[in-house]
């Protein structure tokens, strides 16, 4: 269906589109949810927060954020976790297809009251110090550097690496505050894998699939990678390789289905990619999502096959 020829373009009007809205105000302005979903299939809302709607016109910005935050966090609460996360790294932070399944907004009490109950919310308790905390504008938040320990300590190991990458590249912390915390995670939930992950967390990721390639390329056993090598020509950057060896001149790259699907910019990139291996010498290997996620996952024996290669052509090279 064009959009234009969408039924669901006549309730635009009667959505307040400079701000955010809940799905609450929509009902009263006399939009159902059935069209709600259909404004976010054509790209006209988003929902980064569930229950709440923002016009896609308005970018994404730490106010919006917060004003998005204040239309579904009650009095006395804060942020942790994935949405804690989105409010500190924007978008970026937003797990792969939440635009079709919204996630429950994580929203906490202190350890020392009772736990929220809305079935709205992804709750329960939760101990933090003073020095675990935010507050931005009037959302309370734990820091980045406790959102990326929460989430690599308590959930799946991909997703868990894609919060402590995100939460690093906000330059807030270092992976040094990372190591100098540890110890007081002792005996808690999670803390045998935060001690195993964190020291392979990179703020140079750019997104949740070069997150799960990388975490690939460590179960192939490969040295760790530099994230984002540029490329240099004439003195200019004309290419980021998403990670790699460069002393091997042997790269990764993941190519999601947004960035494969525009065909023009595909085209490019593999142009690009095809003059590094006949003019520098580059080994490139490409993966999509099939070959990264998934019990059918084959990028780590590929990483391992393509690296041993690489070092038996690179006979000049002694590691």
């Amino acid at each position: 269906m064009r959009i234009l020829d969408s039924p669901a373009l006549d309730h635009l009007s009667r959505l307040p589109l400079d701000r955010p809205f809940t799905t609450a105000l929509a009902r009263r302005a006399g939009v159902s949810n059935k069209a709600l979903h259909e404004l976010v299939g054509l790209g006209l809302l988003r929902r980064p927060v569930r229950s709440a709607y923002v016009s896609n016109d308005l970018p994404d910005t730490l106010a919006l954020r917060v004003a998005m935050l204040e239309l579904v966090v009650p009095p006395g609460c804060f942020v942790a976790d994935h949405t804690a996360a989105w409010l500190h790294a924007g978008d970026k932070a937003l797990l792969p297809n939440a635009h079709m399944i919204v996630p429950k907004p994580d929203i906490f009490r202190h350890s020392s009251t009772r736990a929220l109950r809305n079935p709205l919310v992804r709750s329960g308790e939760r101990a933090v110090s003073a020095s675990d905390l935010i507050r931005i504008d009037s959302i309370e938040a734990t820091t980045p550097l406790r959102t990326g320990c929460d989430i690599l300590r308590l959930f799946q190991r991909d997703v868990g690496m894609w919060g402590m990458d995100c939460m690093l590249s906000t330059g807030s912390f270092s992976l040094e505050e990372v190591y100098a915390a540890l110890p007081r995670w002792r005996g808690q939930r999670g803390v045998v894998k935060l001690r195993a992950l964190a020291p392979l967390a990179d703020g140079g990721s750019q997104s949740f699939g070069e997150t799960g390639l990388r975490n690939r390329w460590f179960d192939a056993g490969l040295p760790r990678p530099r994230c984002q090598i540029p490329v240099v020509l004439n003195g200019r950057v004309i290419y980021w390789l998403d990670m790699g060896l460069e002393e091997l001149c042997f790269a990764a790259e993941y190519d999601g289905a947004a960035w494969h699907d525009g065909h023009e910019a595909a085209e490019h990139a593999a142009g690009r990619r095809k003059w590094l291996e006949g003019q520098r010498e580059w080994r490139i290997e490409v993966f999509r999502n099939l070959s990264v996620f998934g019990a059918k996952q084959d990028a780590d024996i590929r990483l391992r096959a393509a690296y041993e290669a690489v070092r038996r052509s690179r006979t000049d090279i002694v590691l």
